[in-house]
């Protein structure tokens, strides 16, 4: 399998050979579950103390009173202590020690990091997920595409390559969330673009572009590369990086 290498101003270089992994089969099975696996690990652990709603002194009056057997506080005749009254404990709270990360096999998740990188020169599935690009795909610039330091070279570097136009689409996707708009940090939400894959450091020009992520080849993961566990993300290579491909364990 070949790819054709672009230069900066969008014209064919030459081609070059492309490692066996961008002919892995697609398992979006896997994807989900190396995608889950990973947004486990973030999950935030909560729960109640274990003895709220049970410091009481609370304390059946018996039988014989014409009322229920439920423990009633000392002072007053105020149901407490067990779940069904005001004020009583919780029947199931959330619990701190409850195990949230979802785990997968090693050789599951690198089938699944395998797949994820063959399903991004899939146009189908790339044009499934909304990105607008023009051309074949896989995207490959030249290695001097990692020298550039400033945000306009980039926005022509990627207007030569015809993918600009999903970076604009992303960009005019950024909205106040309903409902949890109000809570501090979560109030914005916004679509993904291109990911920009670079050899050895993240291209650090395209990191103000809207929803573009700019990684190193070693900091690949399932979720860079299927956001929200749908295979097929719009993505550049570059020279450098495809070469580092072949260097890597999972391979």
């Amino acid at each position: 399998m070949k790819a054709q290498v672009r230069t900066l101003t969008g014209e064919i270089a030459h081609e070059i050979d492309l490692p066996a992994v961008f002919g892995e089969d697609y398992r979006p099975d896997l994807i989900k579950r190396a995608v889950i696996a990973l947004q486990s690990t973030r999950f935030q652990p909560h729960g109640t103390n274990p003895y709220a709603g049970i410091r009481t002194s609370a304390e059946s009056w018996g039988s014989g009173r014409g009322v229920a057997q439920i423990p009633r506080i000392k002072n007053g005749s105020r149901a407490a202590r067990v779940p069904q009254a005001t004020g009583g404990r919780a029947a199931h709270p959330p619990k701190v020690e409850k195990v949230l990360v979802r785990q997968i096999n090693r050789k599951e998740k690198r089938k699944a990091l395998r797949s994820a990188i063959a399903a991004s020169t899939h146009p189908d599935l790339v044009r499934a997920r909304g990105h607008l690009f023009d051309g074949s795909l896989p995207l490959v610039m030249e290695d001097r595409f990692e020298d550039l330091t400033r945000t306009s070279d980039v926005i022509a570097a990627l207007s030569a390559l015809g993918i600009y136009a999903d970076v604009e689409r992303a960009k005019g996707s950024r909205k106040v969330r309903a409902g949890r708009g109000t809570m501090r940090g979560r109030r914005y939400k916004q679509r993904k673009s291109i990911l920009i894959v670079t050899g050895t450091e993240p291209l650090r020009a395209a990191r103000n572009l809207a929803g573009v992520d700019a990684v190193a080849v070693n900091q690949l993961n399932t979720e860079l590369l299927a956001p929200g566990t749908q295979a097929g993300r719009l993505t550049v290579w570059t020279e450098s990086a495809i070469r580092r491909l072949e260097e890597f364990s999972w391979y």
